[in-house]
């Protein structure tokens, strides 16, 4: 049986897809570190990812991930806002994945103010055919507010340089479900 991919393997496929070899890649919100491992493993030894989080533990946890796995190398791991990818230049992948990080203090989360202003950042800096994927989880506090100003964000983009879609269950249980948007550059 086939089963439908979760949000975040969405992304992940849709950035497989895309990224390669010595490519430079952003995680925007490193949490626990899965995003920025996917991604140096995709980078590969000659690529580039920086990996963003406001919290001590998560870059700690994400540090400790990618040494397990020897790709800390390929890694700049920055404790400081999403907002700071302004200060890496041109980029050929970004993934945000909104909310809380996973087993941490859930009165953490990312806020629409900053997550908007990170997104305007890494789109000037994404290079044409580049994608940005954002998950967004309207089903914790906050996360309504947030992801709707996402979406509205998006929608703001000019369709002569980016094309954007959205997918997201239709049928659920319980909270609304995460959503993904990707945004190319053409």
């Amino acid at each position: 049986m086939i089963r439908l991919p979760r949000a975040t393997s969405l992304a992940h496929d849709w950035v497989r897809a895309r990224l390669r070899p010595g490519a430079t890649a952003i995680d925007a919100t490193a949490g626990n570190g899965h995003d920025t491992a996917f991604l140096a493993q995709l980078v590969g030894p000659q690529g580039r990812v920086i990996a963003f989080d406001i919290q001590a533990q998560a870059i700690a946890a994400t540090r400790d991930r990618l040494e397990s796995l020897g790709m800390l190398d390929r890694v700049s791991l920055r404790q400081e806002s999403h907002e700071a990818i302004a200060t890496v230049g041109a980029l050929d992948v970004a993934m945000f994945n909104l909310g809380y990080c996973p087993g941490g203090d859930k009165a953490i989360v990312t806020l629409p103010g900053s997550t908007e202003r990170a997104l305007e950042a890494a789109t000037a800096g994404l290079s044409p055919g580049g994608l940005i994927t954002v998950v967004c989880y309207p089903g914790h506090p906050g996360g309504r507010e947030e992801a709707d100003a996402v979406v509205d964000w998006t929608r703001r983009l000019p369709a002569d340089v980016f094309r954007a879609m959205r997918c997201e269950m239709l049928v659920i249980q319980g909270d609304p479900p995460p959503f993904v948007i990707g945004i190319e550059r053409l």
